[in-house]
């Protein structure tokens, strides 16, 4: 009896063991299909921003968008070129000390990653698109890493629809720099409701929430004005 006993016990061991043998495969496949997809190394994405200038960290997103860093009189001409009519900066130095073109929008919207907010992120991307519609943009903070990169990946995912991971392979992997000061960034584009920021960019709102300090502004602004 305890012979057959044992025997059994050792034919369940090895049903298990070529089980689990079997299963591995499937297993490993499926850890391939559903974990996000990852450059090759050395191949850089096409649709992925395009080295200009690597002394300013210029990079083309689109035709009509760049980002870079804080440029210098001597990069405008290079600027011009590309037909950048509004430049729109995160930093918190004005451009007036290398921007002297009169022809050219300035806007200053200045932005910190470790308490950035869905209205400002409404507020950047809806002047962007406005600026477009006059010609070709540049974004940019001091060193086009950090604040622009988070800017640069909401961009993506609201207007290019690109999923979050995409938008994070690029700004983690596009050799713009500063990857290692990118949590702040990344917490907020993970975190945000995509859905709620492109509802208010379609209606108007200045920010996802409605108890946001602009709603209340805009709400008092509209009484003022109606009284």
């Amino acid at each position: 009896m305890n012979r057959i006993v044992q025997s059994l016990r050792l034919v369940l061991a090895a049903l298990v063991f070529f089980s689990a043998l079997l299963a591995l495969p499937l297993s490993m496949a499926w850890g391939a299909t559903s974990s996000p997809a990852a450059p090759l190394q050395g191949v850089r994405p096409g649709n992925w921003a395009q080295p200009l200038d690597s002394r300013i960290n210029l990079y083309r997103m689109t035709p009509d968008l760049y980002r870079s860093a804080l440029p210098a009189a001597k990069d405008w001409p290079q600027l011009q070129a590309l037909g950048v009519a509004t430049v729109i900066n995160f930093y918190q130095k004005s451009d007036e000390q290398w921007l002297r073109d009169p022809r050219v929008r300035q806007i200053q919207l200045p932005l910190h990653t470790d308490r950035i907010d869905d209205t400002d992120v409404i507020e950047v991307m809806r002047s962007i698109r406005q600026a477009q519609a006059q010609g070709s943009v540049l974004i940019h903070c001091k060193h086009g890493q950090n604040r622009t990169g988070l800017i640069a990946a909401m961009y993506r995912i609201i207007y290019q629809d690109w999923s979050k991971e995409q938008a994070l392979a690029e700004m983690a992997g596009a050799g713009f720099g500063g990857e290692d000061r990118m949590g702040d960034a990344e917490r907020y584009i993970r975190g945000a409701d995509v859905g709620a920021l492109r509802t208010a960019l379609e209606s108007g709102a200045c920010s996802t929430s409605p108890w946001a300090l602009c709603q209340f502004k805009t709400a008092l602004s509209d009484w003022i004005g109606g009284a």
